[in-house]
């Protein structure tokens, strides 16, 4: 069954400040001030590594048990590349991640073949990794003046 999630950013006034909300939960998110903000929140393209990261340990959580897999802690560490003058309009260079890495940590009793066979099973699962590394269609459903 196909379901429908919904957000909305709002530019606040001044600076470079976005208000993101959905489901009554807000993010605060801005610049840093090399890139014009005020450095209030983390930009756009780090809540894109947050939100994979807590996928991944979100898919962790709920499947373990199912996959019959034990640990105690986990974390995971991610970082991306990309180059601020392709979306400043500065370089003729794609304007998103060019790459993104994690390194995701266990503290576990489970043998190494098995929690990377876990591993493998958390990014075919993790919805936030599909988008990433499939792509998603984009569609502009609409322009509305006021």
């Amino acid at each position: 069954m196909l379901t429908t999630f919904q957000a909305m950013a709002k530019k606040l006034p001044g600076g470079l400040q976005v208000e993101a909300q959905s489901r009554g939960f807000k993010i605060l998110m801005d610049e840093p001030e090399e890139l014009g903000g005020t450095n209030t929140g983390m930009n756009p393209v780090e809540a894109v590594l947050c939100a994979l990261g807590a996928c991944q340990s979100i898919v962790v959580a709920a499947f373990a048990q199912v996959q019959n897999f034990t640990y105690e802690e986990f974390h995971v560490e991610l970082e991306g590349d990309l180059d601020p003058d392709g979306f400043m309009g500065l370089a003729d260079v794609r304007p998103g991640f060019q790459e993104i890495r994690f390194v995701m940590h266990f503290k576990t009793n489970e043998s190494q073949e098995k929690t990377e066979a876990f591993v493998e099973f958390v990014e075919r699962t993790c919805p936030v990794g599909d988008c990433l590394a499939k792509g998603v269609k984009l569609v502009k459903a609409g322009v509305v003046t006021h």
